[in-house]
């Protein structure tokens, strides 16, 4: 076997954030030999000690890395990963090493889709990709995403929940060529990536472009956030987004998101049922209940339209997270007690999204695939690809 590379363990070790010390504890390296855990790494990271197969592995998983990283002979180039949109004062910490390591697999996995897309003669480009490079109104905008996907505003409100609406609308965007995957951690819920870090992603890519939500935020955001994206991709700007728009291309994609799922008129409307104190809030949950839409969304708008102002907008943005917190923390403690839960592979084939398993099971059919490479796609174990590529029973078959 090839001799691992001590330059790629060192930088490995530096870009999942972590000092000499820290990455021995987390790979569980201890003292020995008269040497601490840390002088040990360090010993390794200097060639001076081979590591063992056990330690590697611990290693590519504390790293966030493949293993065959290890034996590259030179540090790899960083990925292209588009813009970053967000508006963060430190892109060193923990989270944005976890999102850093996120966007590395999504792009991988989308490489892979784009891969298999061109083995296929009946494969098309994407035609709303960049088709609004141009744009630079959000009403305009807002029009051409749902002319491009055949959004119906009175469809979509008309599903009695949330998640059945951005069902409804996830499906228009898939239906169109794009795949939407939701995705807020590195493969386990130890390494949730906050929303505050990270909403969402979009490569504008002709043929395998991607969307990709975070999904630790509140279901009643994703459908925003799936526009916001969209608008990306119409403008063709590959890059991640999340915090606080301030101006420029984040606003004009959150305006025109806001544009498809709200009429203006009717945030203005709002502003007669609007009463002193708490009145806001009620006002608030009504309306975001019949739009299909985030509590904290509609506060935003009316913010955007000066019906409030910014110190209320922001007093409303952190009641509505804080309620949404409280709730998920009830729900959490109701579930601890009861038996079982969601069967593994309907969490995974919702979050993956129809389109890509779409390409994963034709890919495995005729043999353009094999089953490592779609594991690879997929994000799963090779064991886990046929039952998850397996067509759900419905009930009543």
């Amino acid at each position: 076997m090839a001799e691992i590379n001590p330059e790629i363990l060192i930088w490995a070790r530096k870009t999942a954030g972590l000092d000499l010390e820290t990455a021995a504890r987390k790979i569980a390296l201890n003292a020995a030999r008269g040497m601490s855990g840390a002088e040990r790494l360090a010993a390794i990271e200097a060639g001076e000690v081979m590591p063992s197969a056990a330690l590697l592995r611990r290693m590519a998983e504390k790293y966030h890395r493949p293993i065959l990283t290890f034996y590259l002979p030179t540090v790899p180039a960083p990925p292209q990963l588009g813009q970053d949109f967000r508006t963060l004062p430190d892109q060193g910490d923990e989270s944005n090493i976890l999102l850093a390591t996120l966007l590395r697999d999504v792009k991988a996995r989308q490489a892979l889709v784009r891969e298999t897309l061109e083995e296929d003669e009946d494969a098309v480009e994407v035609d709303l990709v960049g088709s609004a490079k141009g744009i630079r109104n959000a009403a305009e905008l807002g029009a051409a995403i749902a002319r491009a996907i055949d959004f119906d505003r009175a469809a979509y409100r008309a599903h009695a929940k949330g998640e059945e609406a951005f069902a409804y609308l996830r499906t228009l965007v898939e239906g169109k060529g794009v795949f939407v995957l939701l995705a807020g951690d590195c493969g386990h819920w130890s390494t949730a990536i906050e929303v505050g870090i990270f909403r969402g992603f979009a490569i504008a890519d002709r043929l395998a472009p991607f969307i990709v939500i975070n999904d630790q935020d509140a279901k009643s955001a994703w459908a925003f956030t799936l526009l916001h994206e969209l608008a990306h991709l119409l403008i063709g700007e590959t890059g991640v987004s999340g915090g606080t728009p301030a101006a420029g291309i984040e606003q004009l994609c959150n305006d025109a998101a806001a544009a498809v799922l709200v009429d203006r008129a009717e945030v203005v409307d709002l502003k007669r049922l609007l009463r002193d104190g708490d009145g806001d809030i009620n006002v608030i949950e009504v309306f975001a209940d019949k739009a299909r839409i985030s509590q904290s969304m509609v506060a935003y708008q009316l913010f955007r339209v000066g019906v409030i102002d910014e110190v209320r907008w922001t007093e409303l943005r952190d009641t509505f997270r804080r309620l949404w917190v409280t709730q998920k923390d009830r729900e959490r403690e109701r579930n601890r007690g009861k038996d079982g839960g969601p069967n593994w592979y309907v969490v995974r084939r919702h979050r993956l999204g129809s389109a890509i398993l779409a390409v994963a099971r034709q890919g495995m059919a005729d043999g353009s695939l094999t089953p490592t490479r779609a594991a690879r796609m997929l994000g799963v174990k090779p064991m886990n690809v046929y039952p998850l590529l397996a067509e759900p029973r419905r009930a009543n078959a």
